[in-house]
């Protein structure tokens, strides 16, 4: 049964799906994210200064560390975005889904209205048709 609320309960549950969709989305980008650091770690710990030769190496192989620190410090600030991108997609779900509760209520009770009426409206044709009925038995 349609109700003058039944339209927006679709854009509701539609927007609804379209914010589960983003959360998903930014919990992929997050895990990516994680990975992503857990690699750059494990580069940074794979990464050994040489005990002996030239300066040169020394510094080439210091140089090398203090690059994959670097990166390990964006992929940190990329996983604090990501997290950041997920809290917003998590506070637009629950004000979606809050929206569309609303009016999928309202829309029950709208049909819970128009039933009653329609019972209602029942109930009096089924006793002016028995008001008819037993008027005529007692003219014939």
């Amino acid at each position: 049964m349609k109700t003058r609320y039944t339209p927006l309960v679709k854009i509701k549950k539609s927007d609804l799906d379209r914010c589960e969709r983003e959360l998903q989305q930014a919990n992929a980008s997050l895990k990516n994210a994680e990975f992503s650091l857990e690699e750059a770690y494990a580069a940074l710990q794979n990464l050994q200064l040489p005990q002996s030769g030239k300066i040169q190496e020394m510094l080439t192989a210091r140089a090398y560390i203090s690059s994959q620190r670097l990166i390990v410090d964006d992929k940190k600030e990329w996983v604090l975005f990501a997290q950041k991108q997920v809290d917003l997609a998590v506070s637009k779900l629950k004000t979606s889904n809050v929206e569309y509760e609303k009016f999928k209520y309202l829309d029950l009770e709208e049909i819970k209205k128009v039933l009653k009426q329609r019972s209602i409206q029942e109930s009096k044709d089924l006793d002016e048709i028995a008001i008819m009925t037993h008027n005529r038995k007692g003219n014939i």
